[in-house]
């Protein structure tokens, strides 16, 4: 007697026996699980896309946030974003300018003339000089305008304004603050739409030099209300509001991008695809970033009054302010390429094929030479071509973590790390090599 079928599915408590699915029934079977697959593939996808698109949009967003973020919270750095100014030649040549006109203009040319002349004609001097001392007016003027320019001038330029200058930012309140918010009185401040150059501080220096050098008295002498207009925009309030939320959200910004990444490169059926495809779109968000940027400066100057001195160092004061933006997106710029080198050199291009066949005959090559000169890697040797896989994941992870703990890295950061960390895998490839060579023998 046959022993009852236990296996197979229940269908109302009793067992019915299994059997091999026939010829038609397997075709099903493979054309629903394709079906399936290739559902569940198009879902990863478009959950991956979706992903990825939002760490692209929101990484310019937050280089601009990042940069402002600094510029408000580290004194630091925004000392050292505002101290060339004070050393900028367009700068100085635009406060000497001014500060200039305001004396001269205080200067009572006609009643010195008159007073000259009277004083000739009392003591019954040639007609022919009273007149000539009464058409004087334009000579010395600019006799004064020359001497009050020259003493202007050296006080500007020297240490002790770069000093004073210096001092001004590292106040109780960052005049970074003052930029984006319009209060307290630094240096460099926005009223309204309008930025100004607040001279008066600086200029102080100037009344203790220039009482009894020129013929103006020490009230007559611009003092610490003293401020110059650099650039009028109509939509300054709307950026400077707009700067302002984005120093709020700025530190959870960069963390959020990485997430989002990583996030859509693990959901990606094809990871490495998806990791060239974040650096590329990464990269191409950071050009446009500099194209805007390129715009805002022209617009920027556009903005400013007609005078070339003006002109001069509303241009040095923009590429100032925004040089260390323009200098982090180029690192991250540098950054996404990199990465896409690096999705690409682990691909099965025939390109990726030969770099990754010449590098490992390299260090192989190094590595037998090594062996020969008797220096034996041993079981660290071993272990590290056992592990290579390891290895080389936590040498890229290191890098990667020591750039994102960097303070504020640069391109040039950026290009030492990577070198570094070639030379690390190089130096490990060649003890594991030393150590293949050394079991062969």
């Amino acid at each position: 007697m046959d022993p009852p079928a236990t296996s197979g599915p229940q269908e109302h408590g009793r067992h019915r026996p299994s059997r091999s699915l026939d010829h038609a029934e397997r075709a099903e079977y493979e054309r629903l699980r394709r079906t399936l697959g290739m559902r569940n593939r198009r879902l990863r996808l478009w959950g991956a896309s979706l992903l990825l698109l939002l760490a692209v949009l929101m990484a310019p967003i937050t280089v601009v946030a990042t940069w402002v973020n600094s510029e408000v919270t580290d004194t630091d750095r925004y000392e050292q974003t505002v101290s060339p100014l004070a050393r900028d030649p367009a700068v100085q040549n635009l406060i000497i300018n001014r500060v200039t006109d305001a004396l001269v203009h205080k200067i009572d040319v006609r009643k010195i003339t008159d007073t000259l002349a009277d004083t000739l004609a009392d003591h019954h001097a040639p007609r022919f000089l009273v007149d000539a001392a009464r058409s004087l007016d334009e000579e010395l003027k600019g006799g004064l305008r020359t001497g009050v320019r020259y003493t202007v001038a050296r006080v500007v330029t020297s240490d002790a304004f770069a000093k004073a200058w210096d001092s001004i930012h590292r106040g109780a309140h960052t005049a970074a603050t003052n930029v984006l918010t319009g209060e307290g009185g630094g240096a460099l401040e926005v009223k309204g739409d309008t930025i100004t150059l607040n001279v008066g501080t600086v200029i102080e220096e100037l009344q203790k030099q220039l009482i009894g050098v020129t013929l103006v008295g020490a009230e007559g002498i611009p003092g610490a209300d003293k401020s110059i207009v650099l650039v009028h925009n109509d939509h300054l309030s709307e950026a400077r509001d707009a700067a302002r939320w984005l120093s709020v959200v700025a530190p959870w910004l960069p963390a959020a991008v990485v997430v989002l990444a990583g996030l859509g490169i693990w959901a990606a059926p094809s990871r490495r695809v998806a990791l060239m495809a974040a650096g590329i779109g990464i990269a191409a968000m950071m050009c446009v970033l500099l194209i805007a940027l390129a715009v805002m400066r022209q617009i920027c100057l556009d903005a400013v009054p007609p005078a070339s001195s003006s002109q001069d160092a509303a241009a040095a004061l923009y590429d100032t302010l925004v040089r260390f933006l323009r200098q982090t997106i180029l690192t991250v710029l540098l950054s996404a390429l990199l990465t896409v080198i690096a999705g690409y050199l682990y691909g099965h291009g025939r390109g990726a094929v030969a770099v990754r066949a010449a590098a490992a005959r390299y260090v192989e090559t190094a590595g037998h030479a090594l062996a020969r000169t008797g220096l034996k890697s041993g079981a660290v040797g071993q272990w590290l071509r056992t592990h290579r896989p390891l290895t080389t994941g936590v040498v890229i992870g290191a890098g990667i973590l020591v750039l994102l703990l960097w303070n504020y890295p640069t391109p040039a950061s950026v290009a030492l790390v990577l070198l570094l960390v070639m030379v690390a895998l190089a130096i490990l490839g060649v003890l594991a090599a030393a150590a293949q060579r050394s079991n062969a023998e």
